[in-house]
């Protein structure tokens, strides 16, 4: 935590789909049928203000997430030394195992 960055006001974080994916085999394997699954599309973008959770975006994605957009919209980056080449993003997927989406995190003012 940055201490410097607790009387800054919060930066928007974009949440923005960039990959969707379907196990379809772990599905028939281990799921029971359910009625409605991830409508998230490629491509999709949400923005978190105040590090709320964008209306839209599911609860399970969000939890996620949420670490790192508070962190992000705090001012906070680098996670994991370097990882990520924009520092103040990071790649995160939803912990559905069946259909795992991938988001691209950033924040839109890096000022």
């Amino acid at each position: 935590m940055n201490p410097e960055s607790d009387n800054q006001p919060l930066r928007p974080v974009r949440i923005t789909a960039m990959r969707c994916t379907v196990y379809r085999d772990l599905m028939q394997q281990y799921e029971n049928p359910i009625q409605h699954a991830c409508d998230i599309k490629v491509g999709q973008s949400f923005v978190s203000i105040g590090a709320q959770r964008p209306e839209g975006l599911c609860d399970s994605a969000w939890e996620s997430m949420r670490a790192f957009v508070e962190a992000l919209a705090r001012g906070e980056g680098n996670f994991y030394d370097g990882w990520m080449r924009n520092p103040h993003s990071a790649m995160i997927s939803c912990n559905d195992g069946f259909r795992p989406v991938s988001f691209y995190l950033e924040t839109i003012d890096n000022n």
